[in-house]
């Protein structure tokens, strides 16, 4: 029998204050709020994908992750809208690719631990 993997279930970010996070993600994000079993761990909903937000575990260390994307409408106005809501810009929306039937665009923000969150939006 072949194993293989399939859809990504959960993501886990790794932060220095998960109350900190959960606001910057949970408030100025606005991903639904699943539950949060301890002080050092909480859940979110990103479309069916949950994020963990934990304080370092073994020799983890805040704020040096790999990026998340998250998909989004009229990249301009929403990644605004983010800053707006207390988001630290990193970069703000640019083309990033020409595909043969899209435009990518990407912009990036910073969460309160200085993790990149990328924000993406495939133009047709």
């Amino acid at each position: 029998m072949e194993s293989r993997l399939s859809g990504i279930r959960q993501i886990a970010i790794t932060v220095s204050d998960v109350d900190a996070a959960l606001a910057f993600y949970r408030d100025v994000l606005g991903l639904p709020f699943l539950f949060q079993p301890a002080p050092t761990l909480a859940f979110l909903d990103a479309d069916g994908i949950r994020l963990m937000l934990t304080t370092p575990q073994g020799a983890g260390t805040a704020g040096a992750n790999s990026i998340l994307y998250f998909q989004v409408q009229d990249i301009v106005p929403t990644q605004a809208a983010l800053v707006a809501r207390g988001a630290t810009e990193e970069r703000p929306p640019q083309l990033a690719a020409r595909m043969p039937d899209h435009e990518l665009w990407t912009g990036f923000l910073r969460d309160p631990d200085g993790n990149l969150v990328g924000l993406m939006e495939e133009k047709r």
